[in-house]
C-alpha cells in the first residue's frame, strides 16, 4: 500500500497517518527525517545532503529524489509506505512516478484532505485562545498570521499537485472538515477499492 496524503497544513494529515502506520504496520516517510537519516548514516546521497545543509542551502529536488529511492527500497516498506511532505511540487511528483515504475511498483492511492481554509484560521484561532485560556505555552508557529503564510506557500507550490494527480487519475478527495473518525473510515475505503482493483 504506497499512498500520498495531501492536503494544507492542519487538514489532519499527521493524525491520519498515524492512524494508518498504527493500522497497517507501514511507515510513515517524511522528507525532513529522511534527510537527517541519511546524513546521519553517511551514505553517498547523505553526504551531499550535509554540505548543502551546512552551506545553509536548500537541498535539490535531485538530492530528495535520490533519498526517496533509496529509502523505499528499506525492508520496512515491503508492504508500503506513506509519503507526508513528498512530493511537494509537480516536477518532484513526476520524478516519484520514474522511481517507483523503475522498481515495477506504482501508487495505490493519492488521497487529498480538502479543508474549509477559513474554518482552519478559526480553528487555529480557537486553539491559541484555549492554550492560552490554559496558561499553555502557544508554538512561536501557532498563530494566525503565519499560519496563513504557510497556507499561501501551500496554495502556491503544493496544491498544483491535485491537479496533476488529478490528470493521472490518481487523486481521491475526502472533506477534511469531517470527524476524525469519518476520514479514517473514508480513507480505508478508498485503499481498499485500490486493493481490490490490485488483485
Amino acid at each position: 500500500m504506497r499512498l500520498i496524503l495531501l492536503g494544507p497544513p492542519g487538514a489532519g494529515k499527521g493524525t491520519q497517518a498515524q492512524r494508518l502506520v498504527e493500522k497497517h504496520g507501514i511507515p510513515q516517510l517524511s522528507t525532513g527525517d529522511m534527510l537527517r537519516a541519511a546524513v546521519k548514516a553517511g551514505t553517498e546521497v547523505g553526504k551531499r545532503a550535509k554540505a548543502v545543509m551546512d552551506a545553509g542551502q536548500l537541498v535539490s529536488d535531485e538530492i530528495v529524489n535520490q533519498i526517496v529511492s533509496e529509502r523505499v527500497d528499506e525492508p520496512d516498506c515491503r508492504k508500503g509506505f506513506i509519503l507526508d511532505g513528498y512530493p511537494r511540487t509537480v516536477p518532484q511528483a513526476e520524478a516519484l512516478t520514474r522511481i517507483l515504475a523503475g522498481k515495477g511498483q506504482g501508487l495505490d492511492a493519492v488521497i487529498e484532505l480538502k479543508v474549509d481554509e477559513s474554518a482552519l484560521l478559526k480553528r487555529i484561532e480557537n486553539r491559541v485562545a484555549e492554550t492560552v485560556a490554559a496558561g499553555g505555552q502557544v508554538r512561536a508557529d501557532d498563530n494566525p498570521e503565519s499560519f496563513k503564510k504557510r497556507l499561501d506557500e501551500y496554495r502556491e507550490k503544493t496544491a498544483p499537485l491535485s491537479a496533476y494527480y488529478a490528470g493521472t487519475g490518481e487523486l481521491k478527495t475526502i472533506d477534511g472538515m469531517a470527524d476524525m473518525d469519518t476520514v479514517t473510515a473514508e480513507i480505508e475505503n478508498i485503499l481498499g477499492e485500490a486493493a481490490a482493483r490490485a488483485s
